[in-house]
């Protein structure tokens, strides 16, 4: 019997309500092991579609429970990419940013829960039209790509309009959940679990350069901002309504509130941008973490932070952690 029983853990069969997100480039096989051995669901992050290094990843994590997630947006351009993924047989398919819809027949024919980021309410309904099994609501807080609404008022909202509409969905809130504080909030405000991103971005099995895992300890709350930088960097053509929260730093200072000026200059400064992310630069390319950074005080491995956040949460709640047996 998990230590915190929910809906959550009784779908998805874990000890603990909590996923970790598929961020992409930073979560990979190492990460989703070791958060699924700590008793969640370790993600993979299948981000922008490189087939070759996804299968790398799903080595990493060969003999444990885990899922994958995807930019629909982008996978739309790759489908192939899910049936790939498939063939590895995860537990859920998360899908963000996007239409879930033309993917949602395969993951539920493979056997895998469909797990739908959502971050506004229109989301909400098109995940449910999709047969969602699993909908997250995303608050602004969240680091990487999000929109505007706040994780307090959001989450409960989505609670009710699942309530209504489709009760048997299950409801994980995300943004700025970063110890067992925001795992008991969460719960509270009617969701079945959390997904956690930014606290395991900050773990030693994240694939995150060493200076930008300095950053975030040496970072808290005010230091992120919402932004198209990056992608007009990379060239990558989000769809209109999402933002990335990225560190502030010299990148941001340099280029923020003058976006035009980046997208006519991303000849030079798009191959600085990615070799300075690939030199772990914490000032010259996006650092991606969000607003918990104030949270985390040091880089540790995953399974620590999975185990103290249950903890704090069961103390918050006035829950008994089972003795040993």
């Amino acid at each position: 019997m998990p230590e915190l029983a929910t809906r959550l853990t009784r779908v998805l069969q874990l000890r603990h309500p909590l996923l970790s997100a598929p961020m992409a480039f930073a979560a990979g096989g190492a990460l989703a092991a070791a958060v699924s051995r700590a008793g969640g669901l370790g993600l993979i992050g299948g981000g922008y579609g490189d087939l070759p290094w996804l299968q790398q990843q799903f080595a990493l994590a060969e003999g444990e429970r885990i899922g994958v997630g995807f930019i629909s947006w982008s996978l739309a351009k790759s489908p192939s990419l899910l049936a790939a993924a498939l063939e590895h047989r995860p537990a859920a398919v998360m899908l963000s940013f996007g239409d879930p819809r033309p993917f949602a027949a395969a993951i539920h024919a493979a056997g895998a829960a469909l797990v739908c980021q959502c971050q506004d309410m229109q989301h909400v309904r098109d995940a449910v039209e999709a047969g969602a099994d699993v909908v997250v609501a995303q608050g602004a807080e969240a680091g990487g790509h999000g929109a505007l609404r706040g994780t307090f008022s959001f989450v409960p909202e989505v609670a009710d309009y699942l309530a209504a509409h489709a009760p048997e969905t299950v409801l994980v809130a995300a943004g700025g959940v970063a110890d067992g504080r925001g795992l008991a909030a969460a719960l509270m405000l009617g969701a079945d679990g959390v997904l956690v991103g930014t606290r395991l971005w900050a773990s030693r099995e994240a694939l995150v350069k060493e200076g930008h895992h300095q950053a975030i300890v040496a970072s808290d709350g005010d230091g992120t901002l919402r932004t198209r930088l990056p992608d007009i960097a990379r060239e990558l053509a989000w769809p209109p309504g999402f933002t990335a929260r990225i560190r502030r730093n010299a990148f941001t200072e340099r280029w923020h509130g003058r976006e035009a000026d980046l997208a006519q200059a991303v000849a030079v400064e798009g191959p600085r941008y990615r070799q300075a992310f690939e030199a772990g630069d914490p000032e010259n390319t996006a650092v991606w973490f969000g607003e918990a950074a104030g949270l985390v005080h040091a880089i540790e491995p995953a399974a620590a932070i999975v185990e103290r956040m249950v903890a704090q949460a069961l103390d918050r709640l006035g829950l008994q952690r089972p003795a040993a047996a």
